[in-house]
C-alpha cells in the first residue's frame, strides 16, 4: 500500500518524495557476520556524523507512521523507500545542525511529549509502542530525540519560506474566476478555501527546492549502495 499523497505547510511539513514512496517489498537487509548475527552498516556520512542503517529504517518508519503510513511499523521496507528516507533525513539531519550552530529553533519538552502521545495513540497505545521500540533496539529517549529533531526542522524549513508561500487578494481573484464552475458559492464563502489550497500548493513548492538545496550545501557522502543511487 502507498503511504497517502499529501502536501502540507508548517506543522504539516512535506516531505514529498518520502510521502510517495510504497512501504514495501523487499528489504535491503545488512549481511550477516560469520556467526549468522546480523550486522549494521553505515549508510551515510553526514557533516561528519555517521548514519547507520538500522537509524535510517527507524527513523523512516517514525516519519511514515506520522503522516498516516501505520504500516510502516512492521512491514518491510524497500531500497526505493530507503532512498527517498535518506534524503528526507539528510535534509532533517543538515537543518538541525545549523539551527545548533545558531542556537536556534529549540524543541519545547511539552512539545515533543505531545508529539510522543500522539504518535504512541496512532499505533494502538503504549504495548504497541514498546513492541515497537524493541524491535528496532531503540529506546524512549531516543524516539523522542527522533521527534524533537523533525519538531525543529518543520520549524527551520517554515522559517524560510512561509512569507514567500503567501497568496494575495489578486491571485485568489484570478483562480476564483478561473475554476468558476467548480465554485457555485460567491467568491467571499470561498476566498479563504482558495487562499489555503494556493498557499499550501505553493508551500510544497518551495519546500521541494528549499530542501534539495539544503542537501546539495551538504558535506554528505553517501555509502551504501542504495544510499548512492539517491544522489541527484
Amino acid at each position: 500500500m502507498a503511504v497517502p499523497r499529501r502536501a502540507r505547510a508548517g506543522s504539516w511539513w512535506l516531505a514529498g518524495w518520502l510521502l510517495l514512496l510504497p512501504v514495501a517489498g523487499g528489504t535491503a537487509e545488512p549481511p550477516p557476520d560469520a556467526q549468522g548475527r546480523v550486522v549494521d552498516r553505515v549508510v551515510a556520512i553526514i557533516e561528519g556524523r555517521v548514519l547507520s542503517l538500522s537509524e535510517l529504517e527507524f527513523e523512516a518508519r517514525v516519519a511514515l507512521v506520522q503522516r498516516g503510513g501505520v504500516q510502516a511499523l512492521e512491514a518491510p521496507l524497500d531500497d526505493e523507500t530507503l532512498r527517498g528516507a535518506l534524503e528526507f533525513i539528510i535534509s532533517q539531519r543538515v537543518q538541525v545542525l545549523n539551527a545548533d550552530r545558531l542556537q536556534a529553533f529549540p524543541a519545547e519538552p511539552a512539545e515533543v511529549e505531545a508529539r510522543l502521545e500522539a504518535f504512541r495513540l496512532k499505533i494502538g497505545g503504549e504495548a504497541a509502542l514498546a513492541r515497537f521500540l524493541t524491535r528496532n533496539d531503540v529506546d524512549l529517549d531516543g524516539l523522542r530525540a527522533v521527534l524533537a529533531r523533525g519538531l525543529r526542522a518543520e520549524r527551520v524549513l517554515d522559517s524560510r519560506i512561509r512569507l514567500r508561500a503567501q497568496v494575495g487578494e489578486t491571485e485568489i481573484r484570478r483562480y476564483f474566476e478561473q475554476h468558476a464552475t467548480e465554485y457555485p458559492a460567491d467568491y467571499e464563502t470561498v476566498r479563504d478555501v482558495i487562499r489555503d489550497k494556493l498557499f499550501r500548493e505553493r508551500y510544497a513548492v518551495l519546500a521541494v527546492e528549499e530542501l534539495a538545496q539544503v542537501r546539495a550545501s551538504a558535506q554528505v557522502r553517501r555509502v551504501a549502495p542504495f544510499a548512492r543511487e539517491a544522489r541527484r
